[in-house]
């Protein structure tokens, strides 16, 4: 399943993500966040893995994609994968490549009970109406 936290800059986002993570991490579940950079990592629980992307070749949609699908294959228990600023992570704007991903992203985890929560800075109004229906109220 694929979830969307969307809004303008400066609209809480990232707050309402780590709330979300921490949350989360209080129960049994095993959670994987993806950022681009260190800015997440004294705000989450010890229990969260914290990957920045940065430290691996990853440039696109396809192959950030392929590098969830390494992450899912190393932890077979994984329960949660949060994007924070996902057009950043994957150093792609392009809202078609954006569409295109969440719904190969979403039929990737379609058999599997991993959610995929990204964050992305677009108001729901400038969203394709492809993805409106991943968008997280």
């Amino acid at each position: 399943m694929v979830k969307i936290i969307a809004g303008a800059k400066g609209s809480g986002k990232t707050a309402r993500l780590v709330d979300e993570i921490n949350q989360v991490a209080m129960t049994d579940s095993n959670v994987v966040c993806v950022e681009r950079g260190n800015r997440l990592d004294q705000l989450l629980k010890h229990s969260v893995r914290l990957i920045n992307v940065k430290e691996y070749p990853v440039a696109g949609f396809d192959q950030l994609l392929a590098f969830i699908g390494g992450i899912c294959s190393k932890d077979y228990d994984l329960t949660h994968i949060y994007i924070d600023s996902i057009a950043k992570v994957a150093c792609n704007e392009d809202i078609e490549a954006l569409t295109q991903f969440i719904k190969n992203l979403d039929g990737f985890l379609k058999d599997s009970a991993i959610t995929a929560t990204l964050v992305l800075s677009l108001s729901v109004d400038e969203l394709p109406e492809d993805i409106k229906g991943f968008v997280e109220a």
